[in-house]
């Protein structure tokens, strides 16, 4: 197997074209110069897509391509180096990365931002049956299966229930937002293809004793009030135990029926983690307060494969986009320290609010101490989208690629 030399001058790669590695790339560009390093990002895609816009391709409420945007149109191309290809695993003590198809690349500096996998939590089925790669194909895929159930309808010698009966496992974020844009679509769809709205039936599934975990009590009953309005029927603190080619299994026995399960429970940390020997906790590694994974001078992981604990709840921050970009701000900061022997700096969490788009105009949330609603928190939401934009390429790419929050 060739392996290739990337240069004499220190290397930094960043493994992973999602929010840690874009942003990282992007702060390197901006304050290394030319001589501090050579720089290559990996990334399977040759674009990069928003995960937290999916919800709306999926449902069909904007056009899988306006989420994702050539990686060789964001990055500056005269200092970044950038490689299409799957990272097979990282080899640690030889400090090289082993690639699909180009063989193992070399490394001074590693930063590893691979982003994240479907959690099943055991149940069985969900791979084989259910919906649950949050990917732009993955979103055209639901997306183009919801139509042609609708299609498919009154195309039958009998109607089938479970053609337009559609089930979300999981009331975190993104189930919850996915089922807020199909639930806004699902009148338009139903006069589109002559479909009585009464015979569509929407479920949320959810293992813990409510919807969206963690997140304050008076934004959830606001959330799951407008939801049920729109004919969301929810069933919480009842786990799945199987998804089959029939639909759902409830750990109670009950079964319900559905050709479409989308599958939003969780997620957990690229298996490259646990394929390459780091000591990890559902494909996350705890990682020092620098951002280095644990006994490892040269190797920072961020995003959905860091793990570190809120003092404040004595539990894991969540594996957000808000937290992947601030890591990655700290470890450009750290890479350029480590290269000229400074002092690293703690990576803290300045968590400046969470939003959850609830479809239309609608969504909730919390900005600083403040609770939004409705028109309000869909406004925070398109802006908090487009600040990530402008973070990534300034306000040419806002102006090109955001969102009117009007």
């Amino acid at each position: 197997m060739d392996v290739i030399t990337l240069a004499t001058k220190p290397t930094i790669l960043i493994l992973g074209g999602g929010y840690g590695g874009m942003v990282t790339a992007t702060k390197i560009a901006k304050e290394f110069g030319h001589n501090d390093a050579n720089v290559t990002l990996v990334s399977k895609h040759n674009y990069h897509y928003q995960t937290t816009w999916l919800h709306e391709p999926a449902a069909g409420t904007m056009h899988a391509d306006r989420t994702r945007m050539p990686i060789a149109n964001v990055i500056n191309e005269s200092k970044i180096n950038f490689i299409q290809d799957e990272v097979q695993e990282i080899h640690r003590e030889d400090n090289k990365v082993t690639l699909k198809e180009k063989g193992q690349v070399d490394y001074d500096y590693l930063v590893t931002a691979l982003g994240s996998v479907p959690e099943t939590f055991g149940v069985g089925g969900v791979f084989e049956h259910a919906f649950s790669k949050w990917t732009v194909n993955g979103a055209r895929e639901i997306k183009d299966h919801i139509e042609y159930l609708f299609a498919k309808y009154n195309n039958e010698p009998e109607p089938r229930d479970d053609y337009l009966t559609f089930i979300v496992a999981g009331a975190g974020f993104t189930g919850m937002e996915f089922i807020g844009e199909l639930s806004e679509r699902i009148p338009r769809l139903c006069q589109e293809y002559d479909v009585p709205k009464n015979k569509v039936k929407m479920y949320v599934i959810e293992a813990a004793p409510t919807a969206l975990p963690g997140f304050d009590p008076e934004l959830v009953e606001y959330a799951m009030n407008l939801l049920e309005n729109r004919g969301v029927e929810f069933k919480i603190n009842q786990p799945i135990s199987e998804v089959t080619a029939e639909g759902v299994t409830l750990k109670d026995g009950e079964e319900i029926k559905s050709q479409t399960v989308v599958w939003a429970t969780g997620v957990r940390g690229n298996p490259v983690i646990e394929q390459s020997g780091f000591e990890n906790m559902r494909g996350r590694v705890k990682v020092e307060k620098d951002l280095r994974a644990p006994g490892e001078d040269n190797i920072f992981i961020i995003g959905d494969c860091s793990l570190m604990i809120n003092e404040e709840t004595e539990r894991p921050f969540p594996p957000t986009a808000q937290i992947a970009m601030q890591q990655a701000e700290t470890v450009a900061t750290n890479l350029k320290a480590l290269i000229k022997g400074e002092s690293l700096q703690e990576f803290k969490p300045d968590i400046k609010g969470t939003v959850a788009s609830l479809g239309g105009k609608e969504a909730i949330g919390i900005v600083g101490n403040k609770k939004l609603y409705g028109t309000s928190a869909n406004f925070m939401k398109k802006m908090i989208d487009n600040r990530y934009l402008w973070i990534l390429g300034g306000a040419g790419l806002v102006l090109k690629r955001g969102k009117n929050p009007f």
